[in-house]
């Protein structure tokens, strides 16, 4: 865990796809510190009449590069959050040519026991994890 969902503008290929999941979760293992297998990406590709993603009055200029990150967590520190989006940003940009205007994250946390990584249990609860 963190659990990332992506929405993104369809239209991308394979290769640019997985180029981005392994720049987000490149940016993950720096700011949280995680595992290298503790990844969990979704991808939804959406019509761009379908997303509507605008600048909340910073003049922000969005391209069909657009990406949009949801992140469920675990409580993470304030410091940690700021350098993941740092570095998710200069991830995109190296790795696929992704301004950073064209990003958008939401933090969302839950505690450790609204997690079942498999078989209807909570592992971080039976101590598995």
């Amino acid at each position: 865990m963190p659990l990332l969902i992506f929405e993104v503008i369809e239209g991308r290929s394979e290769v640019e796809l997985k180029t981005l999941l392994d720049a987000a979760h490149r940016a993950v293992l720096s700011a949280f510190e995680v595992p290298p297998r503790d990844r969990y990406q979704i991808v939804h590709e959406n019509k761009a009449h379908h997303m509507v993603i605008e600048d909340t009055g910073l003049n922000l200029t969005r391209t069909r590069n657009l990406v949009v990150v949801r992140v469920i967590t675990s409580p993470r520190p304030e410091q940690q959050k700021q350098r993941f989006y740092a570095e998710l940003s200069r991830e995109l940009k190296e790795s696929c040519g992704i301004e950073g205007s064209d990003l958008m994250v939401s933090v969302t946390t839950n505690d450790k026991g609204d997690w079942s990584f498999a078989n209807g249990v909570a592992q971080y609860l039976t101590g598995d994890l």
